[in-house]
């Protein structure tokens, strides 16, 4: 197949000379130029919706020390012929992306900034040439570029470097940052009263962004991208004419994330129509301003996958591009009460929730409306009404992938917290052969987990695993044993004994005493308790489950 995608490509000259599939977002720029009249524009998005591209393919449209006319040939942006002529290649561009700008605390990170801005000035070192450049601003230059300016040179230090550019290109400059939050979102993380690390970090890039923003004269005007609408007047103090957009406007909604007809398109373009649903059910759901899309990242991985392996499955690519410690923050919190929401959530209903797009960081956990606020901005949830405005919205998580994140993080917030001595109980009854107790223990711990109508038997099976691990035994799941697989293996290697558990989800809760016979019927069947050689004791447990109920049968060998 031609069809060519790359995961991860986000320089645009490198994405559209090597031939991959590229959706076409480049309209954005005359929207943004043509129809606003912003000087400095904020876009907010979750990470992996495309961010950083959009601002590689801004840099290669304007930038005077491109050639791009090929790399966009073809493209909507095209269809403006006086507008390119005016724009295309005319103007000095400072590109600079603070995403890589984060340590465990201040001291690391100050090194990534300075390392960031030395990068930044060796690819500029041409206009130290010019004899334009002022030079108290060369001096400046060279130290940035050595890693050995001041704080002050650093809080200056872009506009110090397009005051140069300025000069040496008679224009002003078009400013992009990418991800300006990243620095403040491990600070916020790792802050303490010790390093006070949040609060050093908040005052280095507050002076980079208010110096480069507010009454500059050599900018044309500027983008930033970033996941969070930092307040204004904690990073954004006196910047002109600053407009933001974030995943509650309607404005320029649709050039983040795909849509239904793009992903038609590349599902054309790769002959794997018949995955459309797929796609749909795991990477689709979000709403952003008035647009329905699909996350990006995960739509080209699992491309990739299919270019490979025509019947590769969804994967939850989505996950494991950050942690996911604000779920299992949020279910952790005593003072608020989110089972019911979560409940709500996990069973395909909406919340209706008071939301705001004007953050900080170091208050991120003050109050459950900001949690909500972080996990709509960040890709957890989404509006479930495209048409809805306001600051009240109705929330609901996207779809299939997002869904096992929180299932997940409750299954792991349970673990944590579950009663040591209910666990060594059902632990000590299932020795014993009490099927009776057994059962109605498990009910209990079920009952005290998050419950959602789409329990799959996947669940119950890490749900049994969960219970079992760290609690001094050697516990199996899913190894190879005789024939099959046993679900759970509990060894007791000590005493010579074993416990082998099949489980299965029941339809309905009449289908429970049938489901445990079918389950023991499946270890004996599967000669399961055949690869465990040497213990002398062996009980063999069927276990069945209907949602927050559980039946537990026996059968010794």
């Amino acid at each position: 197949m031609d069809f060519k995608v790359g995961v991860g490509k986000t320089d645009f000259a490198a994405l559209r000379k090597s031939g991959n599939y590229y959706v076409d977002k480049t309209e954005l720029i005359y929207e943004l130029v043509n129809d606003t009249d912003n000087e400095v524009t904020l876009f907010t998005r979750p990470r992996r919706f495309g961010k950083t591209l959009m601002m590689s393919m801004m840099e290669n449209f304007f930038s005077i020390r491109k050639d791009s006319e090929k790399i966009f040939e073809g493209l909507a942006i095209t269809g403006h012929g006086d507008f390119c002529r005016e724009w295309m290649n005319q103007f000095p561009v400072l590109f600079v992306s603070f995403k890589d700008v984060e340590a465990e605390d201040f001291d690391g990170a100050y090194k990534m900034l300075k390392t960031k801005l030395a990068d930044l000035c060796k690819d500029l070192a041409g206009i130290l040439n010019d004899t334009l450049v002022d030079k108290d601003d060369e001096t400046i230059f060279l130290n940035l570029k050595a890693k050995k300016a001041g704080e002050d040179d650093i809080k200056n230090s872009l506009k110090t470097i397009m005051r140069m550019m300025n000069a040496v290109y008679g224009k002003k400059v078009i400013l992009l940052i990418d991800e300006y939050d990243v620095p403040l979102a491990k600070a916020s993380e790792k802050d303490t009263p010790q390093n006070r690390y949040y609060i050093r970090m908040l005052d280095v890039i507050k002076g980079i962004m208010s110096t480069a923003l507010k009454d500059n004269e050599f900018l044309q005007f500027a983008v930033i991208t970033g996941c969070l609408r930092i307040a204004k007047e904690s990073i954004f103090t006196g910047a002109n004419n600053f407009a933001s957009y974030s995943v509650l406007d309607e404005d320029f909604s649709a050039y983040f994330g795909f849509s239904d007809k793009e992903v038609g398109a590349i599902l054309e373009a790769a002959d794997r129509t018949d995955k459309a649903d797929l796609i749909k059910e795991w990477y689709d759901g979000y709403v952003f301003g008035n647009s329905h899309v699909y996350c990006p990242w995960d739509v080209i991985n699992y491309l990739s996958a299919l270019r490979k392996r025509k019947d590769a499955r969804p994967r939850n690519y989505w996950k494991n591009t950050s942690h996911n410690g604000i779920l299992l923050t949020f279910v952790k919190r005593t003072d608020f009460d989110v089972a019911d929401k979560f409940e709500t959530l996990l069973n395909d209903g909406t919340i209706t929730q008071a939301i705001s797009d004007d953050l900080t960081y170091d208050t991120l956990h003050s109050s459950e409306d900001k949690l909500w606020s972080v996990l709509l901005m960040t890709g957890y949830v989404t509006k479930s009404d495209a048409e809805e405005d306001g600051d009240t919205v109705s929330l609901k998580i996207p779809n299939k992938e997002i869904s096992s994140i929180f299932e997940d993080a409750v299954a792991s917030y349970f673990n944590e917290t579950v009663n040591t001595d209910i666990i060594n109980e059902l632990i000590n009854t299932l020795w014993f052969g009490d099927e009776k107790r057994a059962t109605e223990i498990v009910s209990e711990l079920l009952w005290d987990t998050i419950s959602y109508n789409d329990y799959h038997e996947d669940y119950y099976h890490a749900f049994l695993a969960g219970v079992f691990v760290g609690r001094g035994y050697s516990v199996e799941s899913n190894k190879e044993k005789g024939l099959g697989r046993p679900d759970i293996l509990l060894k007791d290697r000590k005493n010579r004994r074993a416990i082998i558990i099949e489980a299965k989800k029941s339809v309905k809760e009449s289908d429970m005493e049938k489901d445990c016979d079918t389950a023991l019927k499946q270890i004996v069947d599967k000669k399961y308790a055949e690869g465990i050689d040497g213990y002398e004791q062996m009980f063999c447990y069927g276990v069945a489950f209907f949602r927050k109920r559980a039946k537990v049968k026996l059968l010794r060998i």
